[in-house]
């Protein structure tokens, strides 16, 4: 197998990973237990209202929750067990960075933790969202200081950490600058304006627009 392929493979296996074993394993034997909230600090909101958010069933719902809750007994996970994680998918590089920008696209209300419903609410967007939530998505991703706007430099933080996290596996060996120079391209593509930063409609119509990108959003869809 490529290196590359195996690289999309161990993405694909992390969408699959954060379902079964940050959340617990996927015992069908218990589906119809009911939850028990009393144990754990944080409460999630109830199962009725993150039906109606996400994509999943109370079912589901209640499968996740209690694998989460078992995995994560406050309630919440905090950002250096979802490095500890996600760097296990990349062993050849350095995945710490990249995971930190993950974690804050995860972390809806920037309290420096992931709880069930931040948890259950991206995870719906990435396996069953719309292409146009999974772009929203995305662009959360890029927008590190959550103004808005993508920036040149920003885009360029989430480039680095990209690289850095898959290592070995970039063929040809990368050159330090390579990068920036792949932002460069990237950038002038989407500010269309030319004013210097990239707006969620900018990043939405390039990506609508780029064959590669769109065939990436449909990535998760089989998992489950």
């Amino acid at each position: 197998m490529s290196c590359r392929k195996r690289c999309k493979r161990e993405i694909f296996k992390f969408a699959q990973y954060m379902f079964r074993v940050i959340t617990g394993t996927l015992n069908t034997d218990s589906v119809e237990d009911e939850l028990e909230l009393s144990a754990v600090r944080h409460r999630p909101e109830g199962l009725e209202q993150l039906e109606a958010q996400t994509r999943f069933s109370r079912k589901e719902l209640q499968i996740l929750y209690r694998g989460f809750k078992n995995e994560c007994p406050s309630g919440v996970v905090n950002e250096e067990t979802f490095k500890d994680i996600y760097s296990q998918f990349f062993p050849q590089g350095d995945a710490s960075t990249y995971a930190h920008f993950l974690f804050n696209a995860f972390d809806n209300d920037h309290n420096g933790s992931v709880s069930f419903e931040d948890f259950v609410m991206g995870l719906s967007i990435l396996l069953r969202g719309t292409i146009q939530e999974k772009l929203n998505w995305a662009f959360n991703l890029y927008d590190i200081n959550k103004d808005g706007y993508i920036t040149k430099e920003e885009m360029l933080d989430i480039m680095k950490a990209i690289y850095d996290m898959m290592g070995k596996c970039t063929y040809p060996v990368l050159k330090e600058e390579t990068p920036r120079q792949h932002v460069e391209v990237f950038f002038q593509k989407m500010d269309k304006n030319k004013d210097g930063v990239v707006t969620i409609d900018e990043f939405i119509d390039c990506c609508q627009n780029d064959e590669n990108i769109m065939r990436s959003m449909h990535l998760f869809e089989n998992v489950l």
